[in-house]
């Protein structure tokens, strides 16, 4: 078991501990919800980390089974929150750019991985998750 810690600043602020490394990070609240957005609001850091636990399940899924590096993978979370009450979180797009042709995957090892990322897994079913893949042409 991992534990975070943190602590209330005030202003709309978080400070945010993680147990093992202690790095530090702050949130924010958004600009839309009383807030400054000098910082991930929360919604924003759930939202971020979607994203990168697919990638780095992809990281792990390359490493073990394809036997190779997946540096330079970039990705792009957008966040689409409720207009009604009560807030929150009902789709997060996502797009993930891959710096290699496709045929070094050819079995679809990266993506299915991605798709099965912890993150993803644990988000409610009536939050969408699309994702696209791009991969440039051989």
């Amino acid at each position: 078991m991992v534990k975070s810690t943190g602590i209330y600043t005030g202003g709309f602020n978080c400070e945010l501990t993680h147990g093992p490394s202690g790095q530090k990070i702050e949130t924010d609240a958004p600009k839309d919800n009383h807030g400054r957005g000098a910082a991930f609001s929360p919604t924003d850091l759930f939202c971020a980390s979607l994203g990168s636990c697919m990638v780095t399940t992809m990281a792990i899924a390359a490493k073990n089974r394809l036997g190779f590096d997946i540096a330079g993978v970039k990705w792009e979370v957008a966040k689409e929150m409720s207009a009604d009450a009560p807030r929150r979180i009902v789709r997060i797009s996502c797009q993930v750019w891959m710096p290699f042709p496709k045929a070094k995957d050819p079995e679809g090892v990266l993506e299915r991985a991605a798709l099965a990322c912890p993150v993803k897994k644990s988000l409610a079913p009536e939050v969408e998750t699309p994702v696209v893949f791009h991969w440039p042409e051989s």
